[in-house]
């Protein structure tokens, strides 16, 4: 009974949770206040009529759906005593805000095509040749706790190796909950977490490397202190990125140390899981309430009078609802996403391949690991 109980409470926590979220999409807390479900707007429209109702009818039918997938999820989760259920749930309340949002985008660019909100609005662009001449420097400092908890679980494992059992047991989630199944030791399955370690760390520098060159979506208005400001924002990112690295090299230094010693307490293992998960979550929200999109709510230390500007309309190179970028002509690899925070790739870029290459190779590498245990 206890078990449908916590099972009933985990499906409940996580469509809460999703919902809340895809509720709150469409803030500017998550997207750059002109460009409203992903549609480029001149700032004095971001809070237009045609906005506010798209904004409206969206968290109307989100919230009255997240209700139902709810509450349905967690009565048969219960009674099913599986948090696939919960998964399935929260599938279905994706795809149903995905398609809402594609409502909303259509219906804002309508009314923008419809208004000619772009017809009398001086139009800019603005560059910071700077970031290149004399880039943000990368944060060295803050890779120092990612790799410690990196080397402490080497040498740890190093040391406990060889009195290893000859079978291992490894925890794998389930639709039940968290089993633990055993494998024969061996360098791959005793070191696997130490080894994903390397890999996220290494992903997380090169993926800032990468970032502090991408280009800036600077305030046309204001673009002095816009540039000033997205130097701080990169700082800020920089050091956030490198910080979740090490958080998630602690999870997997916990889940090292539970399997070395031949711990198979679920609360443990959820505790060594989800610990480090708050405070990645706890450091994402800061970054969303304080940061903002491009550290749109970044104080401003530089006084300056307004160009008069827009940003350009720009919405002929973005696809998918505002979410996929393809600009052949555009140099750049990373450019600053439309719609949440950070960035996102190029795709009218051939050099974007290598980028998304990259990326499968993370993935088939990290496949490779598994399969080898």
């Amino acid at each position: 009974m206890n078990t449908l109980l916590v099972d009933a409470a985990l499906n409940f926590g996580i469509l809460a949770v999703l919902g809340a979220v895809l509720y709150a999409a469409p803030s500017p807390l998550l997207n750059p206040p002109a460009v409203p479900f992903g549609v480029r707007v001149p700032p004095e429209k971001a809070r237009a009529d045609a906005v506010e109702e798209q904004r409206g009818r969206y968290r109307g039918a989100v919230l009255a759906a997240a209700a139902v997938v709810t509450v349905v999820s967690s009565a048969l989760g219960a009674a099913l005593g599986t948090l696939a259920v919960g998964v399935v749930g929260s599938l279905l309340l994706c795809v149903l805000a995905a398609a809402l949002w594609v409502r909303a985008h259509r219906g804002i660019a309508r009314a923008k095509a419809e208004g000619g909100w772009y017809a009398r609005a001086r139009q800019g662009a603005v560059m910071d040749t700077s970031l290149r001449t004399d880039p943000v420097r990368f944060p060295w400092g803050w890779t120092v706790p990612a790799l410690v908890v990196t080397a402490v679980s080497a040498v740890v494992g190093v040391i406990v190796y060889p009195g290893l059992p000859d079978r291992i047991a490894l925890p794998e989630s389930s639709p039940g909950g968290t089993v633990h199944r055993l494998y024969p030791t061996s360098v791959w399955t005793a070191f696997g977490f130490v080894l994903g370690q390397l890999l996220l760390t290494l992903t997380m520098v090169v993926t800032v490397a990468a970032l502090l060159r991408a280009r800036a979506d600077l305030d046309v208005a204001r673009p002095v202190a816009g540039a000033a400001r997205y130097r701080r924002y990169l700082v800020v990112m920089a050091r956030s990125m490198m910080g979740i690295a090490a958080l998630m090299n602690l999870m997997l230094l916990g889940l090292s140390a539970l399997m070395w010693s031949d711990t198979r307490s679920t609360a443990l293992t959820l505790t060594v899981t989800f610990v480090p998960l708050v405070g990645v979550l706890a450091l994402t929200g800061w970054l969303v309430l304080r940061v903002g999109p491009s550290g749109s709510r970044l104080r401003e230390d530089v006084g300056e009078e307004g160009t008069g500007l827009v940003p350009r309309d720009d919405d002929r190179f973005w696809r998918g609802a505002g979410t996929v970028y393809v600009n052949a002509d555009d140099p750049a690899i990373l450019v600053p996403k439309r719609v949440g925070i950070g960035w996102t790739v190029n795709f009218g870029n051939p050099r974007s391949l290598v980028v998304v290459a990259l990326v499968l190779a993370v993935t088939v590498g990290a496949a490779v690991v598994q399969a080898a245990r």
